[in-house]
């Protein structure tokens, strides 16, 4: 099944609250979230994976932002940061990119610009 039909709003957010759910049920509620939930639960757990990337991977910087606003990385730096290589990350990414059927890489040249 599909993950945009696998979940809704209700069940993702109990897996969500629930005490003692498996992690990896966890992260596909929050997925589903990001990707499909109402806007303002999507902007919490967008922030709130912000707040935890730069926690946890502080040498992780963005190379850009996107038209939405988020945060731009390069596989490169992504892959250094979780200690695996580049052709592991990149396996990574396009396995989402099927499995959601949305396009997760973008050109340098299709981002704002840090200063």
């Amino acid at each position: 099944m599909e993950l945009k039909n696998h979940w809704d709003v209700d069940s993702a957010m109990l897996v969500l609250q629930h005490q003692t759910v498996d992690s990896k049920l966890w992260a596909e509620a929050v997925e589903w979230l990001i990707l499909y939930g109402p806007e303002n639960i999507r902007q919490l757990l967008l922030n709130s994976s912000g707040t935890a990337t730069h926690e946890c991977f502080p040498d992780l910087q963005a190379k850009g932002y996107a038209a939405d606003g988020q945060p731009c990385y390069s596989v490169k730096d992504l892959a250094t940061n979780m200690k695996i290589s580049e052709e592991e990350a990149k396996e990574i990414i396009k396995n989402k990119e099927k499995a959601h059927k949305i396009y997760h890489f973008i050109d340098e040249d299709q981002t704002m610009k840090v200063q």
